[in-house]
């Protein structure tokens, strides 16, 4: 027999996006639940990057200098290199105020101190090692989740259920809302080696024919992304380990005394790259938000931070009404309403610097000249400022209101 819990708002998911939305209901007097079905939040190679517009928001709660005592690494530009030659592309110190960098953290810790903000809150749960299943309906209304914990089957009963279980989300195909995919043409293996003092110290990307290499300082060690074509993965595997450490020498020389340290394919996390957008994400009694309702190419790095940003306009938009029991399906909606623009110009930008210069670099055989806008970025350092605050703040940042 299920036992039943009952909460204002149940959030699908202990994510950036759901940690997040949850913290800031409970916040503003909304009694929360927040359901995530792993015992802890360690899984590496996840979105690491804590843009200006996330700092922003840690000083608006009165929280960044706590949060800035967490190990961290910050970065004010960032560079692409295209053979042997280095293009500065995007200056974060030329933004306004404290928050000119980004942080690059382990999500872990993120979402740690996150968490342990929200605890103190009396009206937050958070229930780890447990999983939603299906949705409760009530006609064509959704009252609420059935999941499973370890002790065993529950229901949780809600005016409102946040679905913030990222791009595999199950909540989102049970509610019958349709998605448009605006597909990839790579996928991305991530790994780490080993970091030395003589290296450079900023994070930046290495571009060669067929091959493209991000590479995010993490002080003691590099986090890097390979670039493959969609698919590829297989293939890759089939060339076997050592033409993989060989690519990556070869892309970038510095590393190729210590690529020996990838011993086999265990090492390095395939990240399979969607882009897409459900058309609605609202049903009566459901909202979906960050990568359950779009999720993001790689390409900037923002998609940790557009899952936050959803966060605080559902908080923003919902938290008076449901801490009032008076909240409408307009409500719900306004949310996509009010993200749904950002979203759109931030994907077709995306899309665009995929379909452009990700498929020609990767097919790409033989030295290419950098594109136009590189050599303009890098000419001109004025330009420089337009990347950075798409990048690090978005297209219509939001800011805390509850």
């Amino acid at each position: 027999m299920s036992a039943t819990l009952t909460a204002q708002c149940c959030i699908v998911g202990g994510g950036p996006a759901g940690l997040m939305a949850g913290f800031l209901l409970a916040r503003a007097g909304v009694d929360v639940i927040v359901l995530e079905k792993h015992a802890d939040f360690l899984r590496d190679f996840r979105g690491d990057t804590i843009h200006p517009s996330t700092l922003r928001l840690m000083e608006e709660l009165g929280l960044l200098d706590e949060f800035l005592q967490l190990p961290h690494h910050k970065t004010y530009a960032l560079s692409a290199w295209i053979g042997e030659r280095q293009y500065r592309i995007a200056d974060f110190s030329s933004l306004p105020g404290r928050c000119n960098f980004i942080a690059f953290m382990p999500q872990w810790d993120f979402l740690d101190f996150v968490a342990e903000h929200a605890r103190a809150l009396p009206n937050f749960r958070l229930s780890m090692k447990t999983a939603a299943e299906d949705l409760i309906w009530d006609g064509d209304r959704i009252r609420g989740v059935s999941a499973t914990s370890p002790e065993g089957p529950l229901e949780i009963r809600a005016d409102l259920v946040i679905a913030a279980d990222g791009r595999g989300s199950r909540l989102r195909p049970a509610a019958h809302l349709d998605v448009d995919d605006f597909g990839a043409p790579m996928d991305v293996s991530w790994f780490k080696l080993p970091r030395k003092d003589s290296d450079p110290d900023e994070t930046f990307g290495r571009i060669v024919p067929g091959r493209m290499l991000i590479m995010i300082d993490r002080g003691s060690y590099w986090q890097c992304g390979c670039v493959i074509p969609k698919g590829g993965a297989e293939e890759l595997r089939h060339k076997g380990i050592e033409a993989f450490r060989d690519s990556i020498a070869a892309a970038t020389p510095f590393l190729a005394d210590r690529v020996e340290t990838l011993a086999d394919w265990t090492q390095i996390n395939l990240l399979t790259v969607q882009v897409n957008r459900a058309r609605t994400w609202s049903r009566p009694g459901l909202l979906c938000i960050g990568d359950a309702a779009h999720a993001m190419s790689p390409v900037g790095g923002v998609g940790i931070n557009l899952a936050i940003q959803d966060a605080v306009a559902a908080a923003n938009l919902l938290a008076a009404k449901l801490r009032g029991n008076a909240l409408s399906d307009a409500d719900v909606a306004a949310v996509q309403s009010r993200r749904e623009f950002p979203v759109r110009v931030t994907q077709r930008l995306q899309l665009a610097i995929q379909n452009r210069v990700v498929s020609s670099v990767l097919a790409a055989d033989k030295p290419f000249e950098a594109p136009l806008a590189l050599r303009l970025f890098d000419a001109i350092p004025l330009l420089r400022r337009l990347p950075a605050r798409l990048i690090g703040l978005g297209v219509r940042p939001e800011h805390l209101e509850t």
